[in-house]
């Protein structure tokens, strides 16, 4: 069975640091593009940062400096590293995986965790 569960979120200050993490089961992380996404509330699903099975990542430019994408395929998993949070990043935050070979995608959502930034 595919899944992905993150962990790690909760309530910081502004200014504080969270790390989530998003453990796969039932495929290999390897050879996906994994990915953070975040949705506040009434607002749309958003892209925070992806990275590549090569190691390569890319950053949401609201992000860029304070957030780190990285991946361990040993241990089947995910994380964000999120530095110097700001209110505006109150948000759930959805890990996801992508990958599309031989015509066919394959794309999977975990059910995301809360992050909330507030004094």
């Amino acid at each position: 069975q595919v899944q992905l569960v993150e962990s790690g979120g909760g309530l910081v200050q502004p200014g504080g640091s969270l790390r989530l993490s998003c453990a796969a089961s039932g495929f290999r992380i390897s050879i996906y593009v994994m990915g953070w996404y975040r949705q506040a509330p009434g607002k749309q699903r958003e892209l925070v940062a992806t990275i590549t099975p090569g190691g390569s990542s890319n950053y949401a430019e609201f992000v860029k400096g304070r957030f780190t994408i990285s991946r361990d395929n040993a241990n089947n998993t995910v994380y964000l590293q999120m530095n110097s949070l700001k209110p505006e990043d109150t948000a759930v935050y959805y890990c996801n995986a992508d990958r599309t070979a031989w015509g066919r995608r394959n794309n999977y959502w975990g059910q995301g965790t809360q992050v909330t930034v507030s004094s």
